[in-house]
């Protein structure tokens, strides 16, 4: 399957999780040049080399203006703004730095992000995908930051669909529920949840038992799947629309 020949496409947060998954996946699916963007440059340049396709690699914080002004990015065909972080706080107990630090990757990032795809895509089109999070349609304790971040990305999204429409670039949003990545760890109560339940899968098992219809959370794979879907021929008349991918937690 190669829907992506000559494809050239930028990847944020590439480094682990859903990021690395949608990278590798988009490699094996044709792509002549994956951009991938990460803090974790060690991490990064580790994945990077085992991709089967030309990679250049940006390392820095999504948002950073300067990161972007310094970017080629020549001949982008699709983008996925990924990048992203969490926290665990309740309102009552957050800083307002904590809140800036979730913003600032989260929405700040995702707006250089999008701008800088965005502008090298005019008078060519192309395809883009945003990781919100069923976090940003479902309120839960402790997810005040994140929830408020993904539900901007959410409708960011809604926004760059209609900015991009006439440049016939397509915007959409996925809203992962739980999926079994790094953002978790040393999240307090995913730490705690570790040390009562025996190790990191039981935690997992105990937190879709509790809260996802379909008892499971998703692997980083099966949202790289329906990103790459999101960003495929397949879906060239789908554009401003959210893929809610949670097991049935927004039920």
């Amino acid at each position: 399957m190669a829907e992506f020949d000559n494809a050239i496409i930028l990847v944020t947060g590439a480094a682990s999780g859903i990021g690395a998954a949608t990278a590798r996946l988009l490699a094996e699916r044709g792509a002549r040049k994956l951009i991938l963007a990460d803090r974790d440059e060690n991490r990064l340049a580790d994945f990077a080399f085992s991709l089967p396709c030309e990679r250049m690699l940006l390392i820095g914080d999504v948002a950073d203006e300067a990161l972007w002004g310094n970017a080629d990015l020549t001949g982008l065909t699709h983008a996925v703004v990924n990048a992203g972080i969490a926290d665990g706080r309740t309102i009552a107990d957050m800083e307002l730095a904590d809140w800036r630090r979730v913003m600032k990757v989260n929405l700040d990032g995702a707006f250089l992000t999008l701008k800088a795809a965005m502008r090298e895509m005019q008078g060519r089109g192309g395809a883009i995908a945003l990781t919100a999070s069923a976090s940003g349609l479902k309120a839960e304790p402790g997810t005040g930051a994140y929830g408020a971040s993904k539900a901007a990305v959410i409708h960011l999204a809604r926004v760059a669909a209609k900015d991009g429409a006439p440049q016939r670039i397509r915007v959409n949003a996925i809203a992962p529920g739980g999926v079994e990545t790094p953002i978790w760890d040393g999240l307090p109560f995913f730490e705690d949840l570790k040390a009562s339940t025996g190790g990191r899968e039981q935690a997992f098992a105990a937190m879709a038992g509790m809260a996802t219809p379909l008892g499971r959370y998703a692997q980083p794979e099966e949202i790289a799947g329906q990103i790459a879907f999101l960003l495929s021929d397949a879906a060239a008349n789908v554009t401003g629309q959210t893929l809610v991918s949670d097991g049935g937690y927004t039920l």
